[in-house]
């Protein structure tokens, strides 16, 4: 048998931690990994037009699947390309493991052609950030690196030469059983009994959910009906806490909706569960709040605390909850939730009035029927921007659906390169990017990326040729809007010509049956649909602080709340509320 060199004993590492597929560009010091690759039956090489793409992609498919993804770039401009997109899957503690790969060895730190220095570069963005310079240390420097991405969860960066990569491996080396799955974190007891006697002695208890709370909806919803609370999100808990909730009061923030807002404020003890929230001017400073997370170092970085939990949080909740005294008074819960209710009803003639004759076309109306013909396991990638907050308005979960964006680095162009991770997963399972016009033309070249694989996923453009939040930026500080408009091109016709099914629709007649045909077709499909620039949005409650860092929105379209399903889900949770 012919002895393994580097490249192919890295390979065989990570087919052996799970990775199904490396994403990335080849180059000269890639060569030989992408070399083994060909020869290795168990892992795919996936060629994107552009790095960054190959970085989100991986971000995505580890966030669907839970499972360690991987991406790669070629020494110095190729591997500087995935820095954006490791960066939003580091924050949204998808583990990545990326391979960066270095000029030759024996010219590092003498100015070489494309050098770079990747230890340095990957440095804030990962977990563990190490360059192989001699073959000795393999396996052991890999297999270190995948167990801090899939451990910490996140980015793990390895650097190494071509050069390195080409060598023999070396012959005596120890191979480790990998760490492919994280633990549950248990709270100690002393955290449990302070936070039962705490939920005891309050009278209003709201919970506020993050993604934290994924797969602990049953959890949630048990504790919620012990304690009579109304339960608000943030956007990246929306998926996980929303569906089947009786105690549903909407989300808080800026791309919020409905009672979450009141929830929070006019409770006596808020419990933020697995959320690391950023927007802190929309958190309450004069209640207590208790904050449960499995990351000790989010535990009180947003708002003051008066119990921190270091825990799951559903491991967190199987404690608590047999151990608190069940709450007879609901009229806190029954206030909160006739309130969501009204905020949801107020604005639903907002979006369907005259819609049939409005052009260009409501995006709130586009988004409401994407959610209604859409699969009940779809995929939906959304990019930043106003896709955001329809996004987050008018999706509607089910416990089957997966909405992923770049929620927490907050960068542009991510849906596209997102619904390629997504689908590689599963060609079978419905994949959709909502893109804006100014994200999708930025990372535009990997729409041939689809056409190369046939990867059925249908972007859906909601095109209103401007930078629609930079645009309420500018609004917010006082200045006119200026460099946000876009000239675009017919992107349908691009699609055509690309080989893609693509269509182009003005008239919002013509939405539902676009989005049907584009859903029935079995390959790449793309949607341009002409929208309306002036629909805005605006949060339930404004101060000046909370426009820090954001866009504030402001329209005469939707006034302040989700609707579409989710205002049956609201009046239904009326209609259970009990009669004097």
């Amino acid at each position: 048998m012919a002895k393994q060199n580097v490249a192919e004993q890295f390979v065989d590492i990570l087919v052996r931690a799970g990775v199904k597929r490396l994403y990335g560009v080849v180059g000269d010091s890639l060569n030989p990994v992408v070399d083994a690759i060909r020869r290795n039956s168990a892992i795919d090489w996936v060629h994107v037009r552009h790095e960054e793409t190959a970085a989100f992609a991986a971000g995505a498919e580890a966030q669907v699947t839970g499972s360690l993804a991987a991406c790669a770039g070629s020494c110095g401009p190729g591997n500087l390309h995935l820095v954006n997109g490791l960066y939003d899957a580091h924050r949204s503690m998808a583990p990545v493991l990326a391979l960066a790969s270095h000029i030759p060895s024996s010219e590092i730190g003498l100015g070489y052609f494309q050098e770079t220095h990747p230890e340095l570069l990957f440095q804030e963005c990962s977990h563990y950030n190490e360059m192989i310079s001699n073959p000795e240390q393999m396996p052991r420097l890999l297999q270190t690196a995948v167990q801090h991405a899939i451990g910490r969860g996140g980015v793990s960066v390895v650097s190494m030469p071509g050069d390195i990569a080409s060598r023999p491996a070396p012959e005596k080396t120890v191979e480790h059983a990998l760490v492919t799955a994280r633990p549950t974190v248990r709270p100690g007891d002393d955290e449990i009994d302070q936070l039962c006697r705490m939920v005891d002695e309050a009278e209003r208890v709201t919970l506020f959910c993050g993604s934290g709370t994924a797969g602990a909806h049953a959890e949630v919803m048990e504790f919620a009906a012990k304690a009579k609370s109304p339960v608000g999100h943030a956007l990246r808990g929306k998926e996980w806490i929303q569906y089947d909730n009786p105690y549903d009061v909407g989300m808080s923030g800026l791309l919020g909706y409905g009672a979450a807002y009141e929830a929070t404020h006019e409770c006596d003890l808020l419990i933020l569960l697995g959320t690391d929230f950023p927007y802190n001017a929309f958190l309450p400073d004069d209640v207590k709040i208790v904050q449960v997370d499995v990351r000790p170092e989010h535990l009180g970085r947003r708002s003051k605390l008066d119990l921190a939990v270091w825990g799951d949080v559903r491991e967190t909740l199987r404690c608590l909850t047999p151990r608190v005294k069940p709450k007879t008074d609901r009229r806190f819960l029954d206030r909160m939730l006739k309130k969501h209710a009204n905020a949801l009803e107020g604005v639903v003639k907002a979006y369907t009035r005259n819609v049939e004759k409005h052009t260009p076309i409501h995006p709130e109306y586009v988004a409401s029927v994407l959610d209604e013909v859409a699969a009940e396991d779809a995929v939906f990638t959304v990019d930043t921007g106003m896709n955001n907050v329809w996004a987050a308005r008018y999706l509607t979960p089910n416990g089957k659906r997966r909405v992923i964006g770049s929620f927490t680095h907050g960068s542009m162009a991510n849906a596209l390169p997102q619904a390629i991770g997504a689908q590689f997963t599963d060609r079978n399972r419905q994949t959709v990017a909502m893109c804006g016009d100014g994200g999708f033309s930025m990372l535009m070249g990997d729409f041939l990326t689809l056409v190369q694989y046939d990867l059925p996923v249908k972007v859906v453009v909601f095109n209103n040729s401007s930078l629609g939040m930079v645009e309420l930026e500018m609004l917010v500080a006082g200045l006119p809007s200026y460099g946000t408009t876009n000239k675009n091109p017919d992107f349908a016709a691009i699609a055509r010509a690309a080989g893609a099914w693509g269509v182009r629709v003005e008239e919002p007649k013509q939405v539902q049956s676009a989005l049907r045909d584009a859903f029935k077709h079995k390959g790449p499909a793309l949607v341009d649909v002409v929208t309306d620039p002036n629909a805005l949005s605006i949060p339930p409650k404004i101060s000046a602080d909370m426009v820090t860092g954001f866009a504030l929105s402001a329209s005469k379209i939707v006034l302040d709340g989700g609707v579409g399903r989710m205002v049956q889900m609201a009046r239904s949770n009326l209609r259970n509320l009990p009669r004097p």
